[in-house]
């Protein structure tokens, strides 16, 4: 109990000093950011009681060695004395307008800098700028839902391993608990649980919410975070992404020491905790179990090995595979670790995946699964260490469901290879429809068909972002994996087995090209060829000199079917240069069967954009002269 009360203590006395800390430099903008961040007051605050300590890490984070907390602490805003109360009443946070929240925006999700420790990159993503956008979307909720003024609408909030969470937890939840919402905090948790979470139906757990917000930026360095948002509809696009944003720049702006206050004392009062993901892993154990035949334990026998990457996704192996079985020695990286000591969380990162496949066979597991910071995302390997991902886990999963729903249609990005369409229309009796980069576009485009008469079962990006029809379209890498399982469990229970071979025998006769290759043509947005305009609009005359130089060439032929950029077949293989989604780039993507082929495709594609002053064609220049 004294231990207790003395960690109480210290992290009061941390909150009151940074605060005083943040009083006494907000005038200095640049500063006010980095204050919002206790941890990087390190030679102002003490050394607090318990299993705290710096690391050797040269941005100096403070890390807590035990296991982590959902801890929520209330207390931010204590002044320091009468004058810097005043001060507070006048100015609340330093000025930023529009444009500045409008950067902020991912496509579909919010993602800023968080932390400082990486030069050229300044927090944006401070405290009181998630209590806006909390609050920016408390008001398009109430909006949509349109929720009468005595209705109260419950939000859930998770955040996966990143060292910022917490911080930006406490001020989500000021801002949502400030607007008069219910909050319901759930501590480490994955993405699709948090959508998930509106449409549970079980009110021991405070469930349905009505709204979720999950804290993550994927796969991005330590010191970058930020938010997607969900309601039982789905995640919020573009343009609600954009709307919420200009919400929080008008919220913000409207901050005083008193309505921060006044959010600070709903939240006290407002705030609960559940440990949702318990409910979210055993509907997983159900699914592999019914799959099964309501066999227990369907995975006994097998050995799963799992790669968590130090992010969210280290409860697959305790809460799903042992539950059902598997036995799971050689699994590595379970424990949540935001500065990613290992690898990336990225199933598309070679590092990653090499360090997976290397658990395999030095476990002799049947069966490796990877999964990137917040769970969306995952990939597999079989027991030879054959990877499935990219398009060898859209062809396996295309193979799965197809099983399922004979002569569906599988949406996929605009990356994927030739001989992926013939092996799903060919040998699997498909229909291959492929979309645009971006994984709600594939999403959003598998639903519109539907819609309009033709049904599909998958969406899924080369990324490793898959969703399925029949789990809400949701983009989930558990279930990904569960589907995958589902397949080993019925096999078994059926009377046969082999492992994990099953599944690499469900892609035989994949094409897989010999060489594949993407490289990134960056646009100056500075260069006088611009003429002022934008860059995408740059862009967009880049693509069309391609397509006009194309059509001189008779060993080229473009794509009759194309949703971005201009994908062109020749010499074996096929090109893509498209514009990037969010980025000042045309990535170019390459497959050929020889080096010599892919050099003749990259030629025709350098002799139509040479001539374009503002695109940097280094790399692929670079790639040219290697390749010689």
């Amino acid at each position: 109990m004294e231990t207790t009360i003395a960690s109480l203590d210290w992290r009061l006395e941390q909150s009151s000093r940074s605060h005083c800390y943040y009083q006494q430099n907000r005038q200095f903008h640049s500063q006010s950011q980095r204050a919002y961040f206790a941890p990087y007051m390190r030679n102002s605050l003490p050394s607090p009681p318990g299993k705290l300590a710096w690391t050797s890490n040269p941005s100096m984070q403070l890390r807590n060695l035990s296991k982590p907390n959902n801890d929520f602490i209330i207390q931010r805003n204590i002044h320091c004395n009468a004058s810097a109360s005043a001060s507070a009443s006048a100015t609340a946070v330093p000025y930023l307008d529009k444009t500045d929240f409008l950067r902020l925006q991912n496509g579909s999700d919010i993602r800023g800098v968080a932390v400082d420790g990486v030069e050229g990159e300044p927090i944006s993503l401070t405290e009181p700028v998630a209590e806006a956008i909390a609050a920016g979307f408390a008001a398009w909720l109430f909006e949509r839902k349109k929720a009468a003024a005595s209705q109260n609408l419950r939000v859930s909030i998770g955040h996966d391993s990143r060292i910022s969470a917490k911080l930006l937890q406490n001020a989500i939840s000021r801002g949502l608990a400030g607007a008069g919402l219910e909050v319901v905090q759930y501590g480490l948790a994955s993405t699709p649980a948090m959508f998930n979470s509106t449409l549970t139906k079980d009110e021991a757990f405070l469930c349905p919410v009505d709204g979720s917000i999950m804290i993550t930026a994927s796969h991005l360095p330590f010191n970058r975070n930020g938010f997607k948002f969900f309601t039982n509809a789905g995640g919020l696009g573009k343009t609600d992404i954009k709307d919420v944003l200009e919400r929080a720049a008008d919220i913000y702006n409207q901050f005083t020491a008193e309505s921060l206050a006044n959010s600070e004392r709903k939240a006290s009062s407002s705030i609960k905790q559940v440990d949702y993901m318990n409910v979210y892993t055993s509907d997983l154990v159900k699914a592999v179990r019914k799959a099964a035949g309501s066999i227990e334990k369907p995975l006994g026998g097998f050995h799963i090995v799992v790669d968590a990457g130090n992010g969210a996704g280290g409860f697959f192996v305790k809460k799903v595979l042992e539950p059902l079985g598997a036995f799971t020695t050689g699994s590595q990286f379970l424990e949540p670790d935001g500065l990613f000591p290992n690898h990336i969380p990225n199933p598309e990162d070679k590092t990653a995946m090499r360090a997976i496949t290397k658990a395999v066979l030095q476990s002799r597991a049947d069966l490796g699964i990877i999964f990137d910071t917040d769970v969306d995302r995952s990939a597999a390997v079989d027991f030879q260490g054959r990877e499935f991902n990219r398009n060898r886990l859209i062809a396996l999963m295309a193979a799965i469901v197809l099983e399922e729903h004979p002569g569906t249609t599988i949406v996929t990005d605009s990356v994927t290879s030739d001989g992926l369409t013939t092996f799903i229309e060919n040998k699997l009796g498909g229909k291959h429809h492929r979309f645009k980069r971006g994984y709600k576009n594939v999403i959003d485009e598998a639903i519109r068909l539907n819609s309009v008469g033709e049904e599909s079962h998958l969406a899924i990006e080369t990324s490793g972002h898959g969703a399925l029809k029949e789990n809400h379209w949701l983009d989930d890498g558990a279930y990904l994996m569960v589907k995958i399982l589902n397949k080993l469990a019925s096999v078994r229970a059926s009377g046969m087995d082999g492992g994990s071979k099953v599944l690499t025998d469900l892609i035989e006769g994949l094409q897989e090209p010999a060489l594949s290759l993407e490289l990134r043509l960056k646009i100056n947005q500075n260069h006088p060829d611009l003429k002022g305009g934008s860059f995408r609009e740059y862009g967009e005359t880049v693509l069309k000199q391609l397509e006009k130089s194309i059509g001189s060439d008779p060993n080229l032929r473009k794509a009759p079917v194309n949703y971005e950029g201009v994908r062109v077949s020749g010499y074996g293989g096929w090109f893509l240069l498209r514009l990037s989604l969010h980025d000042p780039v045309l990535p170019l993507n390459i497959e050929a069967p020889t080096k010599g082929d892919a050099v003749k495709l990259a030629l025709a594609v350098l002799a139509a954009v040479k001539d374009f002053a503002g695109l940097d064609i280094s790399a692929l220049d670079k790639y040219l002269r290697e390749a010689s």
